[in-house]
């Protein structure tokens, strides 16, 4: 294994909880709801960076700043 550069947390309403997960390079959350997916990915390989995806078309990637920034209202998605 190698360093470790990353710690995920996962809660939900039902007091279940992951804590101290950790990561070197990479993490992803995964939500299922029905038939549909949320995924929550970050990487911290280089810079850090993050990908937002609902279902298999609707994606957005890109830097934490600009993650930032989007939500914001600073930047638009494309």
């Amino acid at each position: 294994m190698g360093e470790i550069r990353m710690v995920g947390e996962i809660r939900t309403d039902y007091d279940c909880e992951a804590t101290g997960l950790p990561a070197e390079r990479w993490g992803e959350a995964l939500f299922k709801i029905g038939d549909e997916e949320i995924v929550l990915e970050v990487s911290v390989e280089e810079n850090i960076i993050v990908s937002i995806m609902a279902g298999e078309d609707a994606v957005w990637k890109g830097t934490l700043d600009g993650l930032k920034k989007l939500l914001k209202g600073e930047i638009k998605s494309k």
